[in-house]
């Protein structure tokens, strides 16, 4: 999410809205809301249900921000609001995919993925629209709860740690779940990667 500048004090900001000053919520959002729509359009790949799902999110937010205690940053608490919204919206759909995960590997020791960024792919690949549309469809297709934490964690750029609290899952359960979303992003994409440019190492393993 959006970095907070050091004049804002997001604690003062909410104790004013929920005291009747609601015009200061957009202030207060403002930072957010590239972050927000980013994450939801991740999550539902339509323009329209991402739309539809960030300013569900942010008024949701309002309308509970009295029951916000601070435990959690406010930017963690809003994106959870849009987690669960987007969340609702793919079961509605009956468009999420489901997968069972093995709880008892969650605490294990996690190696590194091979492919630990797919910001590893070079910059001039990704302008092409062939490769983009990969990408899209691959991370489309990942299970429900390996998309939700590969897009807050390698696209929103949110901690490890952030992730699981925006998660409500452990620190140990985020990075297998991580772990698990590069491994099968890199399945995928390797040979069609190959395919697309034949000449470029995609991969340190080629």
């Amino acid at each position: 999410m959006t970095a907070i500048s050091e004049n804002r004090n997001e604690a003062q900001m909410i104790a004013s809205i929920v005291a009747g000053n609601t015009h200061e919520f957009h202030d207060l959002i403002q930072p957010y809301e590239r972050s927000v729509y980013s994450m939801a359009l991740s999550m539902l790949q339509n323009e329209a249900d991402a739309e539809d799902a960030a300013q569900e999110a942010f008024l949701k937010a309002f309308r509970n921000l009295e029951k916000f205690r601070g435990e959690a940053k406010f930017s963690t608490w809003l994106i959870s609001i849009t987690l669960n919204e987007a969340r609702s919206r793919l079961r509605r759909k009956k468009t999420a995919k489901t997968e069972s995960l093995d709880e008892l590997n969650e605490g294990g020791h996690v190696s590194p993925a091979l492919l630990r960024d797919w910001r590893e792919i070079p910059s001039e690949a990704l302008e092409r629209q062939e490769v983009r549309l990969l990408l899209q469809d691959a991370i489309t297709d990942l299970p429900l709860i390996y998309r939700e934490v590969f897009v807050l964690r390698d696209m929103e750029d949110l901690s490890v740690n952030q992730s699981a609290e925006a998660l409500g899952i452990s620190v140990a359960a985020a990075k297998v779940r991580l772990h698990r979303a590069r491994l099968m992003l890199q399945k995928r994409l390797a040979p069609q990667l190959k395919q697309v440019m034949p000449k470029r190492r995609w991969f340190p393993w080629f």
